[in-house]
């Protein structure tokens, strides 16, 4: 989960370390970086990180966990506030979150890419 080049979102690209981590998100010509910071680092169980962009701020959790007859459970939890929408779009912006990060934590599940 916190092979951070492995994230990979429409349009945006991950890389960092176990202290900082920067996803950037570009269309064309626009972009922007949303810095994070790791601030809880217990491999290979949890990983939680502050998200300190001028874009994007709040945080996100993510926790593994075995799970009975084998097999690990991944929970991954995230509160975001994005520069310009709304708190009435919340719901929305919530709603966005859940499809992308599922995506991406079924992704990092299926194992390395092959060529």
């Amino acid at each position: 989960m916190t092979d951070w080049p492995r994230h990979r979102a429409p349009f945006t690209r991950v890389s960092g370390d176990r202290n900082r981590v920067v996803a950037r998100t570009r269309i064309g010509p626009v972009g922007f970086d949303d810095p994070m910071d790791v601030v809880a680092w217990s491999p290979p169980h949890r990983c939680r990180l502050e998200k300190r962009g001028r874009v994007v701020r709040g945080w996100a959790e993510i926790e593994v966990a075995s799970a009975a007859g084998g097999g690990a459970v991944v929970v991954w939890r995230e509160s975001l506030r994005v520069l310009g929408v709304p708190g009435v779009a919340d719901p929305l912006v919530a709603w966005v979150g859940r499809r992308v990060f599922g995506r991406q934590v079924d992704v990092l599940l299926a194992g390395p890419r092959r060529p």
